[in-house]
């Protein structure tokens, strides 16, 4: 990102012809909202002018908080490409604050820079590289989505099997164009499903780039008559949509998971094993609908236990080492539909509170964990994750890290409106049953 003076701004808009602008911010399940303003108010909303009303967001205490101002962050200016050319549009990401200028202690984003300043007050620098996957499925006559695909490509096919390819490319140009840097993109092993990873850059940077990144993905499908969708499990034969998110901790600009003699370091262990002792309350938050937990099932690639190995692939945590990044762990649980800056604080809190006690981690798994056997998994003492969204909100509620990092303003609010969430689910009758018993019973 670039550090932007207001100056600068005004000089670009004017230069580029730039008619709109757009203040954008995350709301509490990760859903971005804008306000858009013509470029003649742009001097206004730099000075943190533009007043919003949060009365109908979720994740906001509405009896207390109700008229807020945006923020706009300089370094997050983009003009947007995939605008018009002549009055074009441009943004910034926000954020939500008081009239006096504090950011408001409950958004996403504010809530996420919180453990940041606390890791760098340790010393710490958290980067982080996401693998986001979607699907692009086909449109209706009426140009709403559904679940079908004419493709049958699997896992890095190419055209003309890939026949979202075009699509995929034209994503990654538009990325660019904004000043991503895309490590790679691929066709995923599920039919219409594909992958776009980013590089390893520092995790407020890359939570901004994964908002502006979804609607991005969206915008240029529906170019081609698609519609792309971060749900995480479309299609119950197939595998889900995951955020499968490296990350790796720096001192001093030097990866401590990697000690001396070139091992996993015991500072890196203790903090995995401080994200190993939260995972069952931090579910909530990496997979936070009800349709999550059908992804988290055994028999697919989605982990649904809490293990951790150097060399096998299946497991919640894999520690790796490559000679493009370094030493690093990939999470395999949270999806694509998680909110990706409150996804980043709970790692890290977790894991500097696995720094800070000296946390160790449970043993490595070293066997393929889809050939052991319920009694094997006991024996061995391997805990599952939630089996769904009621499972994840009781122990999120009982896990005093997650409160402490999320605020009990936030914590209040989110557990609320999940509960509600998972409440109206437990009250539809889906096909299955009535296929299932109407019948029999």
């Amino acid at each position: 990102m670039e550090n932007y003076s207001k100056a600068e701004i005004l000089r670009m808009v004017e230069d580029e012809d730039v008619e709109f602008i757009r203040l954008q911010f995350t709301d509490m399940y990760g859903v971005l909202k804008n306000v858009a303003i013509p470029s003649s108010r742009l001097l206004k909303a730099m000075e943190n002018k533009c007043v919003i009303n949060l009365t109908s967001l979720s994740g906001f205490d509405q009896a207390e908080d109700t008229e807020m101002y945006l923020k706009p962050d300089l370094s997050t200016f983009t003009i947007l490409p995939w605008r018009p050319q002549q009055g074009k549009v441009a943004r910034f990401l926000c954020d939500v604050c008081l009239e006096d200028g504090t950011e408001y202690e409950a958004s996403s984003r504010m809530i996420l820079k919180r453990v940041i300043e606390k890791a760098e007050k340790m010393g710490y620098t958290f980067q982080v590289n996401p693998e986001c996957e979607f699907f692009l499925f086909h449109t209706d006559d009426n140009g709403m989505p559904t679940t079908i695909s004419h493709e049958k490509a699997g896992y890095l096919d190419t055209s003309p099997i890939d026949l979202g390819e075009n699509t995929r490319r034209d994503i990654i140009l538009t990325l660019e164009e904004m000043g991503y840097e895309i490590d790679s993109s691929h066709h995923e092993s599920a039919p219409a499903q594909h992958e776009i990873d980013f590089t390893f850059e520092n995790a407020l940077e890359t939570a901004d780039k994964i908002m502006t990144f979804k609607v991005a993905v969206r915008t240029i499908a529906k170019r081609y008559g698609l519609h792309a969708t971060f749900m995480p499990k479309p299609r119950m034969e197939v595998n889900g949509s995951g955020m499968h998110l490296n990350m790796r901790l720096l001192k001093d600009g030097k990866n401590i998971f990697r000690d001396k003699d070139g091992n996993f370091s015991r500072e890196g262990e203790a903090f995995m094993a401080g994200i190993l002792q939260h995972i069952q309350g931090m579910t909530a938050i990496f997979n936070p609908l009800v349709n999550s937990y059908k992804r988290l099932v055994p028999g697919f690639e989605a982990p649904s236990e809490v293990t951790w190995s150097t060399d096998q692939r299946e497991v919640l945590i894999r520690v790796r080492e490559r000679a493009c990044c370094g030493m690093h762990m990939e999470l395999r649980s949270p999806d694509s539909s998680s909110n990706p800056y409150l996804v980043f604080a709970l790692c890290l809190a977790a894991g500097l509170e696995g720094i800070e006690k000296n946390l160790k981690a449970p043993a490595e798994l070293r066997e393929d964990i889809r050939k052991l056997t319920g009694e094997e998994k006991r024996e061995k003492g391997i805990e599952a994750l939630p089996e769904n969204l009621g499972e994840a909100l009781k122990a999120m509620e009982q896990d005093f890290l997650i409160r402490e990092t999320l605020g009990e303003k936030f914590t209040k609010s989110y557990l609320k409106a999940k509960r509600k969430e998972w409440k109206g689910y437990l009250a539809q009758i889906s096909e299955w049953e009535l296929n299932q018993y109407l019948y029999l019973i």
